[in-house]
């Protein structure tokens, strides 16, 4: 591998690997946990071992930026209403066949041709486009790590919230660095059990995607869930039931769950995901005691709304990414019952 990419400036050496023997190297970001050998690159194609040192080269790369709605990642009880400066880079970790951001997910980084933005530029960015906040998303975030870590404290300092739209699948080490240098929330978007990722992710683990949404949760940080419901993958009233349990042992029944219409994308032809199936989903998952299930990609669909577990009053009214009205008290409780609803506003 050539030593004069260190020369360029989205290439810098990894937050978290080991050496292991005279030039090999174990990537500790994601929990791939890929062996890195002098010259080559792991899954993702953002970590190379450069003369038995790890380097990212991926910092501040930035494919795609956008000052997006909060709504959008889909967070619905956090800052509603807000902006949030939204950048991805390139590549992922996971190999999903039906990915929407295959455009940049599927393209391997080069440093020559990077389009870098810093951490300062990217602030200055935020502040010009009216946004509340940050938020690493449109492919895999973690591959943002280092970028991330120096611009989170940055972000903090100048009264900006932090978040990540995530597949979830960091290292705990990662995980717990992201939460000390002023992570917020994440959403986690589970794909469905244990057969779903071994088949269509690239084998990975369900079990992992879990562990880091409940230790996403003791660590403080506020938490959504969301599941791309595909017909054929994850749709049946099994494989939904096991993933309402789990929702409900690790994180609770007050975590919101967002079950999202698929539509076919990429290399996955299967029909678009029919509203009864979602509709079945999110009935579901209310009978088993989950109090915010929603349901997502349908604009207008009375499940994008927020209502009160208790009394049923209409809370928070959505079109697609737009608060329509949002009736929820400073004190976050509904006007009618008082039922305390757990939105950070």
């Amino acid at each position: 591998m050539d030593i004069d990419l260190t020369k360029y400036p989205t290439v810098k050496e990894a937050k978290f690997y080991e050496k292991i023997g005279e030039n090999e190297t174990i990537c500790l970001t994601c929990e791939r946990r890929c062996c890195i050998k002098e010259g080559s690159k792991g899954f993702c194609g953002t970590r190379v071992n450069i003369e038995g040192k790890l380097y990212t080269i991926v910092y501040g790369d930035i494919s795609s930026i956008s000052a997006n709605p909060i709504e959008k990642k889909p967070f619905f009880h956090f800052h509603p209403g807000t902006l949030a400066l939204t950048v991805g880079t390139w590549s992922c970790n996971f190999a999903c066949p039906w990915c929407q951001n295959y455009d940049i997910s599927k393209v391997k980084p080069d440093p020559r041709k990077a389009n870098y933005i810093s951490p300062e530029e990217f602030l200055s960015i935020a502040w010009s486009n009216g946004c509340s906040g940050t938020s690493i998303s449109f492919n895999e975030p973690t591959l943002l790590l280092e970028y991330s870590l120096d611009l989170f404290p940055m972000a903090k300092s100048q009264g900006l919230y932090n978040t990540y739209v995530s597949n979830g699948y960091m290292t705990i080490k990662a995980l717990e660095a992201l939460a000390k240098a002023g992570l917020d929330a994440i959403k986690f978007d589970v794909k469905g059990d244990e057969e779903a990722y071994e088949k269509y992710c690239g084998g990975v683990k369900a079990e992992i995607v879990w562990r880091n949404a409940r230790k996403a949760r003791e660590q403080g940080l506020h938490v959504e869930i969301v599941n791309l419901v595909i017909p054929g993958v994850n749709d049946d009233d099994e494989c939904l039931k096991q993933l309402i349990e789990r929702h409900l042992k690790e994180l609770g029944p007050d975590v919101p769950i967002h079950f999202t219409r698929y539509h076919p994308e990429y290399r996955f032809n299967a029909p678009s995901t029919p509203v009864k199936t979602l509709e079945k989903a999110r009935e579901l998952a209310w009978s088993m005691g989950v109090l915010f299930p929603y349901i997502g990609n349908v604009p207008g669909h009375r499940y994008e709304n927020t209502w009160c577990p208790h009394c049923g009053e209409l809370l928070i009214k959505r079109f697609g990414f737009m608060i329509v009205s949002n009736r929820i008290t400073n004190s976050n409780t509904c006007p009618k019952c008082g039922f305390k609803i757990p939105v950070i506003l």
